[in-house]
């Protein structure tokens, strides 16, 4: 069972030099988030290593953690920043959508 987007609520903390996508659900205690950590390459790219996304078991399952990601990606999008998928569900829903080839770091 997919939620719909009107019932996530996902906002971005700073934290330290990185920072964490939150992601609530109506009606829920529990929260998921997406970390991620600073990084440049030699050409001084702005670049954001998506470290870990993390669902509890109680809003597990409902495409909470895909919220995310697309939250992720449309911050990179609009910040024009560069992606590094080291968390293995980031880096899956990279391979599942090659339209975002342009924001893998």
């Amino acid at each position: 069972m997919s939620i719909d987007q009107a019932d996530v609520t996902i906002t971005h903390h700073a934290q330290g030099q990185g920072g964490k996508y939150v992601a609530e659900v109506a009606g829920e205690t529990a929260t998921g988030h997406l970390e991620w950590e600073p990084r440049q390459n030699s050409a001084g790219d702005d670049i954001r290593v998506a470290t870990h996304t993390i669902v509890p078991r109680e809003i597990g399952g409902r495409g909470v953690a895909g919220h995310l990601v697309k939250r992720l990606v449309a911050d990179a999008r609009e910040h024009g920043f560069k992606i590094v998928p080291q968390c293995s569900y980031v880096a899956k829903k990279f391979d599942e959508n090659p339209d975002w080839a342009d924001l893998r770091a």
